[in-house]
């Protein structure tokens, strides 16, 4: 089975402009994912899908490969869709299932990458899943950075948001579970998914997965052994960076 990782990037973000190039132990942030993420066996292509020369180049002189996507993206899974068409094209090879990893997860463990896939090899129904981590403080709790998740008892996602949930009123003793963006797709649901119009909650909250739950399809939570902190400001840089100079 052929197994694509894509890791979409961009500069223009709004919270924290020209992160993709941030450095972190001296080198750019997405040069650590690039190459952390390339390291599992399990993959058939590692690639960068970005629609900015400065992270094509950079990705390109470390000898990764890179694909020049449209800018007129909104969401990450969307710019996938777009640099998996070009590469089946270019490598005339048909990839059954695209892992998406976020280019803000400097911590990614190669590991990661196959307890996500893991059941969908194990289970041919399941169309997308979603790494889940605990968290661990009410400040990561209350943050809007960090998409939180709710589950049913199958782990099947009921709803993301940037809000704080479930509810703390009633009892401080709640499951507060985070979207670790590790995402595979298969190929068949990707190129669905961005066939559909964006959603509302999809908007409102800025979440690619509240279209695949407004559509009417699931998401499989899959817990991850694996503790990580993706980078949306320049506080959280500097937090990652300490995490990472203590484990390496």
């Amino acid at each position: 089975m052929n197994v694509l990782a894509l890791i979409p990037a961009r500069m223009g973000s709004s919270r924290f402009p020209g992160k993709p190039m941030a450095k972190i132990l001296g080198k750019p942030m997405i040069e650590h994912v690039y190459k952390r993420v390339a390291k599992c066996s399990l993959l058939t292509k590692t690639a960068v899908a970005t629609c900015d020369k400065e992270i094509f180049d950079h990705i390109e002189s470390i000898g990764g490969e890179a694909i020049m996507t449209g800018n007129h993206h909104e969401r990450a899974s969307d710019r996938c869709a777009e640099a998996l068409v070009y590469l089946e094209k270019k490598d005339n090879v048909k990839y059954e299932i695209i892992v998406m990893i976020q280019g803000d997860e400097p911590m990614t463990h190669p590991e990661m990458i196959l307890e996500s896939v893991q059941p969908m090899l194990n289970d041919s129904k399941i169309q997308v899943v979603n790494l889940m981590g605990d968290i661990k403080s009410l400040e990561e709790f209350e943050d809007r950075n960090c998409i939180k998740v709710v589950c049913d008892q199958q782990n099947n996602a009921i709803y993301f948001s940037r809000e704080p949930i479930p509810t703390r009123c009633k009892t401080k003793d709640i499951p507060m579970k985070k979207q670790v963006c590790i995402i595979p797709f298969t190929r068949k649901f990707l190129l669905e998914y961005t066939s559909l119009q964006p959603t509302p909650l999809e908007i409102a909250e800025a979440i690619d997965m509240m279209r695949v739950l407004e559509s009417g399809s699931s998401v499989k939570m899959i817990p991850t052994k694996h503790q990580t902190f993706s980078v949306d400001t320049r506080d959280d840089l500097k937090k990652v960076e300490q995490k990472m100079s203590l484990s390496n």
